[in-house]
């Protein structure tokens, strides 16, 4: 995943200046906190945590509650400033609000059940286990999905009774603030949950800070080894959702005409700026020309236009930096061998646009092939058989999202369920994370889990207690 940033990388900056990525002008600049604001804002988030832990699931309940209802109530608004900082289009920031409502509800509704206590059996006296808030978490957030990807942290350590530090992207600053504002409107303290406009450099020392239990990060893959190396050397719990190049399995029984418009809209998904877009679309070799010719033509209804319209499907990358990148990895492949089937031109207009670009005949050592593509560009990867397809998909240091797509449901079944390296698998349908079931990777694609009862437990003490009469 993208952007991230190095936690050692040098910066000074007492500003944060946003930039439209559909038109590269200027937007809002914000000051920046200093690494002294945040180690003061820890120890404030300490003192709030020992109340709030103290608060009842219904009292926290109804407070996450209260920030759903503020996120529905400003769906327009909010999707406005995603479009302003970074490309969104204004359809997929209100989905991304919505979506972040039924989280909050989700929680606020299931909390008290995923975390009550369990009674164990262990042959005597009464036995049972306890699952207890430990305190602040600092979450590192990334770009991609400014609004969604705190609040999927937030929600839950919230019900839990942990309170939460938020050190978001350097492009997203007005985003990171409304989500504060947002939660301190629904009544949760403003000491508990605090946005840090602060440099990444910073980082690792507030991780260290003692007042500090905790850390979340989704984010790039050295991003993630550098708060892990940061946070194990404190022996502080660390959870890392990371970069993706999901694989998506085309079988030879496939119906391409169904399959094709999967594919690319899992491809699409935020114009392609996504840890669980599909990104390598393995297909057997029977059916690799009819897919070619469906993927392409799917892929051609994703046309850029202005963001902010309704309507449109794909907006701009969200910086030149990241755009130039994108297409550095199409020539790339390009120039080892990859065919180029559609779009792989950067149009000469001001801002951040790529088209939605596919490429046949990846193969290993092209970018394409062997590293995560963070934009609109589909690689078609051609398999044998049901076995090489399997070893292909396998065959990454990544291990976050993967698909088949098939009309044999019990194939399907049994590829997703016991044969892809990945912590999700969906059959004929595109990966998406959801507040009901576990969110997370193996591999590169990092550890830990999101949502559902796996993921509030993550931020808890797992504690057994045994009690025992008196003799």
């Amino acid at each position: 995943m993208a952007e991230q940033a190095e936690l050692t990388r040098p910066q000074a900056e007492s500003k944060l200046q946003t930039v439209n990525p559909a038109t590269g002008q200027p937007g809002k600049a914000y000051d920046a906190h200093s690494i002294d604001d945040a180690k003061a804002a820890a120890k404030t988030a300490r003192a709030a945590f020992l109340d709030w832990r103290r608060t009842s699931f219904a009292e926290r309940s109804v407070v996450i509650r209260k920030a759903a209802e503020i996120l529905r109530a400003r769906k327009d608004e909010f999707a406005r400033l995603m479009t302003e900082e970074m490309g969104k289009t204004v359809t997929d920031g209100r989905a991304e609000v919505e979506k972040c409502a039924f989280h909050c509800d989700w929680f606020a509704d299931h909390a008290e059940e995923y975390l009550r206590h369990e009674p164990a059996d262990i042959g005597g006296g009464e036995a049972f286990i306890t699952f207890n808030p430990i305190g602040i978490v600092l979450a590192v957030m990334p770009w991609n999905f400014p609004f969604w990807q705190v609040f999927r942290a937030a929600a839950p350590a919230l019900m839990a009774g942990n309170g939460m530090l938020l050190k978001h992207a350097s492009n997203v600053p007005g985003c990171a603030l409304a989500i504060e504002e947002v939660l301190h409107q629904a009544g949760v303290p403003k000491d508990l949950f605090q946005a840090l406009l602060l440099p990444s450099h910073d980082i690792e020392t507030l991780i260290k800070d003692d007042n500090v239990a905790a850390v979340t990060l989704t984010g790039s893959v050295p991003a993630g080894k550098a708060v892990a190396t940061a946070a194990g050397s404190v022996l502080k719990k660390c959870v890392l959702e990371l970069g993706g190049s999901d694989a998506y399995l085309v079988l030879d029984d496939a119906d391409i005409e169904a399959a094709a418009p999967i594919a690319a809209k899992a491809r699409m998904v935020n114009g392609g700026q996504s840890c669980i877009a599909g990104k390598r679309f393995i297909v057997i070799r029977s059916v690799l020309e009819p897919f070619e010719r469906a993927l392409v033509k799917a892929m051609r209804g994703f046309e850029m236009g202005d963001p902010a319209n309704e309507g449109t499907k794909l907006g701009p990358m969200q910086s030149i930096k990241a755009r130039d990148e994108i297409h550095k990895q199409v020539e790339g492949s390009v120039a080892k061998g990859a065919r180029l089937l559609l779009g792989g031109k950067v149009p000469a207009k001001p801002g951040a646009w790529y088209p939605a670009t596919v490429l046949a005949d990846v193969r290993p050592g092209q970018p394409a092939h062997d590293e995560e593509v963070f934009g609109p560009v589909a690689a078609i990867i051609a398999a044998e058989d049901e076995a090489d397809a399997i070893r292909i998909a396998n065959a990454s240091e990544f291990g976050l999202g993967s698909g088949v797509l098939t009309t044999n449901l019990d194939r399907g079944r049994r590829i997703a369920a016991e044969e892809l390296e990945a912590g999700m698998s969906f059959v004929n349908e595109n990966v998406r994370s959801d507040p009901r079931t576990p969110f997370g990777g193996v591999k590169h694609s990092g550890f830990g889990r999101e949502c559902g009862v796996f993921g509030i437990r993550e931020f808890v003490n797992i504690k057994t207690v045994h009690v025992k009469a008196a003799d």
